[in-house]
């Protein structure tokens, strides 16, 4: 998980991957609303960024996030704690709507929000020592806002037992319910969500864009009314030029030179 710094979000940019770390490890990664904030931003740079085409979220320390700092939700008014979860769903929007695949590094706890993240992100690979919980029905607050992405990727029934019990399920099981793609040995999870990244970084940046957005404007549609916006998809994506050269350089038996390589 490499060293412990206490710097609450870094970034780099190294091989067409943009990378943010949470580093506030001593104090489990809290999804602040000014982390929250910066992540939200970072995304959007990332997004402008041609540079980039894939991210990865990342933490140090024992925690991927242990979700929201609760001293910012203690003692405050009725406006004070929509704006901490506004904050919130904008970050969780940013993951969804930027251009470029975003894939969870998940090495340590994620919960609460943390787990929200994780299931908010388009792909997600964890350590084998990696943990899940929406724990927030012990302290009194339940996970109404994590439970919006977990329902999503697990199901209501499996959803329904981790909000009512606060339990956390381990990784395996985890990528059994379908909020992690891949579950990896802690000392190989850096170098595996590097090269799923790579080969995602491969294709073309525009294409990838495209596919990411439709996926998220049909996943809700009623199956016909899916079908329809995708018609128009696909055939809108066959005009552009890499597709035109993807197509030509498979008949041809070639490798494929991406406009926005």
């Amino acid at each position: 998980m490499g060293e412990i710094e206490e710097n609450p979000v870094r970034t780099e940019v190294t091989d067409g991957i943009g990378i943010i770390t949470l580093g506030a490890a001593r104090r489990r990664n809290p999804l602040s609303v000014a982390t929250m904030r910066q992540i939200t931003e970072i995304l959007t740079a990332f997004d402008a960024d041609p540079r980039v085409r894939v991210v990865i979220i990342r933490a140090l320390g024992p925690a991927f996030s242990a979700g929201h700092d609760l001293t910012e939700l203690t003692d405050r008014t009725l406006d004070d704690e929509r704006e901490i979860f506004a904050a919130c769903t904008e970050m969780m929007a940013a993951v969804h709507t930027i251009r470029c695949p975003v894939v969870a590094e998940v090495a340590g706890v994620a919960f609460a929000a943390g787990c929200q993240l994780v299931a908010t992100c388009d792909l997600a690979i964890a350590g084998r020592s990696a943990r899940f919980a929406t724990p927030g029905v012990r302290i009194g607050l339940f996970c109404s806002t994590p439970m919006v992405a977990v329902t999503r990727a697990v199901g209501r029934k499996r959803a329904m037992h981790m909000l009512l019990t606060g339990d956390s399920i381990d990784a395996d099981t985890a990528a059994d319910w379908g909020l992690v793609n891949e579950v990896v040995d802690d000392d190989r999870l850096a170098a595996a969500v590097r090269e799923l990244a790579g080969r995602i970084g491969a294709s073309s940046a525009h294409t990838l864009a495209i596919g990411k957005q439709a996926f998220y404007r049909q996943i809700e549609l009623a199956e016909a009314d899916a079908y329809d916006e995708m018609v128009e998809t696909m055939a809108a994506n066959a005009m552009t030029y890499d597709a035109q050269e993807g197509m030509s350089a498979f008949l041809d038996k070639r490798t494929p030179v991406w406009r926005d390589a």
